[in-house]
């Protein structure tokens, strides 16, 4: 009996998971990148929250927040790139029958985050 499949042809739902988790990943840039801002952006709004209070803040400025903030920036548009790479690699991958998996770009990428969160906790121990 034939299906009017190919012995080649991979699964949809397979497909459908690929793309599931590529839009994870572009979730997960998107935050990466909010963080990134937040964090370049957070003397200002301290700031306004203290005219805002009537108090006057000083605000010792190191030039950190500004780096790691714009890196995070960075570290969520080159998650975006590698996670298309990744999800067409894949969907390839899926109609040749050929899956291989790999985790090199969640290795990289928790690297990152984790280097960058000991940076900021750094900074926020010495700043304080």
């Amino acid at each position: 009996m034939d299906t009017g499949k190919s012995e080649n042809s991979s699964n949809p739902s397979d497909h459908l998971a690929n793309e599931r988790t590529f839009l994870a990943w572009l979730r997960t840039s998107i935050g990466i990148m909010a963080f990134g801002f937040v964090v370049v952006k957070f003397t200002l709004f301290i700031k306004q929250i203290a005219l805002l209070l009537g108090k006057e803040v000083v605000i010792h400025q190191h030039g950190y927040s500004s780096f790691i903030g714009i890196f995070l920036v960075a570290v969520g548009a080159f998650t975006t790139i590698f996670s298309y790479f990744r999800y067409a690699r894949i969907k390839k991958q899926l109609e040749n029958n050929s899956f291989e998996s790999s985790s090199l770009l969640i290795i990289v990428l928790t690297i990152l985050i984790l280097l960058i969160s000991v940076s900021l906790v750094t900074y926020l121990i010495q700043s304080t």
